[in-house]
């Protein structure tokens, strides 16, 4: 008995008690009601007996005795059978008056009643409520844990979407505070390991940075960790077998989102190394280096999304909008998991989107300008200023270079005038520095087929196992994730188009 106490729990003294009375065990309410019983499957329907027809009766009919005669035990004979009634200690005195409002042991048994089975229901009573409270409780901490699972997941939704202030007030209820600035670790944790990683995370640290199991993916853990603390990322990578990790530079805390696809970015490269552990390598956002003209273009290409007004109270407005593009933009179809909707609403969504703005959101080259918008209005304004001297940065007139996408609808600048600054030329330069020859036309291939492998493989004449073959090598020579979102193709599609536009500018000037 108490070894199935520790072990079995209160289903497993139920069929050990059914066993020994060579009958049926069950727990009910005072109304008949049965909560638990000996012969019910995990998750199916709690039954009683079929030789018996009407337990409920029975034990109503028990509970009203020991009320009336204030007995601690009740016994009635069904023909064949014995029912067998004691009500459970807990919480209420089992000497009140209210004791029938407690749950029962209801056992019954084949006449005659064996010698010592009620000795023995009287003996089982206190193991039994025990191990019920037990499970009580514990279904209580993980309703909590879930709460605060979920709150944890609420301020990093409001963290990658730029709602600072909220994400600040909502985390006050939280520990720890949110530190500023921080580094963003992504921890892959093997198996279904996540929650005991979570624990060596938390000790590693002192519980002093965030932590959240991610949304998306059901393997991955967030860390929101202060810069300059222990190396918390380095210590789990080593501690935790089969565990890679991938952490961004130092950013400020309004920037979590950027931290995040650093984070994931040297994720991708660290399933590749020995020491399964990597940290991002140093390369300036695209929204640093557009200046004020990348900064104008990009409020043109988005003003018709932040100013969109729904026409019913029901529909999306503009700040759910946005949040849902870039959830898609870094999420792709697992945006349904980060935003918790349904496909067809996130479908719905995103044509309005389309519409709104004009663009054609399957497109590759669309998906890159919106997702260079939305990094450059997610970027304080001071960072986004213009090289000095830097005679592009005008507010007037355009140049030759073919209209990117959003330029139809009132750009000062359109994407190409952007990409042609000596700052984004720098910046191309240094994505694309890494790759050259093959590894180039494959690169190219892949963007030029809209990131899909079918289309790539098909292209340069390879197996589609080959073509994610030479692009997962081209993952750990970029240090970037490419197959997997976050992906670095948006940025891998404006360097190329940067490259593009100088080089049809040289031509057309020589």
């Amino acid at each position: 008995m108490q070894r199935l106490a520790r072990n079995g729990g209160t289903a497993g003294l139920l069929r050990w008690l059914a066993g020994r009375a060579d009958g049926w065990a069950g727990i009910a309410r005072s109304d008949g009601t049965l909560l638990s019983a000996s012969g019910a499957a995990p998750s199916g329907p709690l039954t009683a007996p079929a030789d018996v027809p009407d337990v409920p009766r029975l034990i109503a009919e028990g509970v009203r005795a020991l009320t009336e005669r204030g007995a601690l035990a009740y016994s009635h004979d069904t023909g064949a059978h014995t029912v067998l009634l004691f009500p459970l200690p807990g919480p209420h005195d089992p000497h009140a008056e209210d004791r029938g409002a407690a749950p029962l042991l209801a056992v019954v048994t084949p006449r005659p009643v064996a010698a010592g089975l009620a000795t023995l229901l009287a003996d089982v009573l206190m193991p039994l409520s025990l191990c019920r409270e037990a499970e009580a409780v514990e279904r209580k901490r993980r309703r909590v844990d879930l709460a605060e699972s979920r709150g944890r997941e609420a301020v990093l939704h409001l963290l990658m979407t730029g709602q600072l202030s909220i994400a600040q007030q909502v985390a006050g209820a939280l520990r720890p505070r949110l530190p500023d600035p921080v580094r963003v670790c992504v921890v892959e944790c093997p198996g279904d390991s996540r929650d005991e990683v979570a624990r060596v995370c938390a000790e590693a640290d002192g519980g002093r940075s965030w932590i959240v199991r991610c949304p998306v993916y059901a393997r991955h853990l967030i860390l929101v960790s202060p810069d300059g603390g222990t190396a918390t990322d380095e210590a789990v990578a080593a501690l935790v077998d089969r565990c890679v990790v991938g952490v961004s530079e130092r950013v400020p805390l309004a920037d979590t989102a950027t931290g995040y696809r650093q984070a994931f970015h040297a994720l991708a490269v660290a399933r590749e190394v020995p020491g399964r552990h990597v940290r991002f390598g140093a390369a300036p956002e695209p929204a640093l280096v557009v200046g004020t003209a990348g900064r104008r273009w990009a409020e043109a290409l988005l003003t018709p999304l932040l100013t969109h007004v729904p026409r019913r109270a029901q529909d999306p407005g503009s700040q759910e909008l946005t949040a849902t593009a870039a959830s898609w933009l870094a999420f792709s179809s697992h945006a349904t998991d980060h935003l918790k909707v349904h496909r067809n609403t996130l479908a719905a969504r995103l044509r309005l989107i389309g519409e709104l703005l004009g663009l054609d959101l399957h497109r590759l080259a669309d998906q890159a300008a919106l997702d260079l918008a939305l990094r450059i209005r997610a970027t304080p304004a001071p960072v986004c200023t213009p090289d000095p001297g830097h005679a592009n940065d005008h507010t007037g007139g355009q140049r030759d270079g073919g209209a990117a996408p959003g330029h139809a609808n009132g750009a000062a600048h359109d994407l190409d005038e952007v990409l042609r600054r000596p700052a984004v030329q720098e910046w191309a330069l240094r994505q694309l520095a890494p790759v050259a020859g093959a590894a180039e036309e494959t690169l190219r291939t892949w963007l030029r087929c809209e990131g899909r492998l079918g289309p790539t493989a098909a292209e340069l004449g390879i197996s589609v196992p080959g073509a994610r073959k030479r692009l997962t090598r081209l993952e750990t020579v970029l240090q970037r994730s490419l197959l997997r979102p976050p992906s670095a193709r948006y940025d891998l599609w404006l360097a190329l188009r940067a490259r593009e536009t100088a080089a049809a500018e040289e031509e057309a000037t020589s």
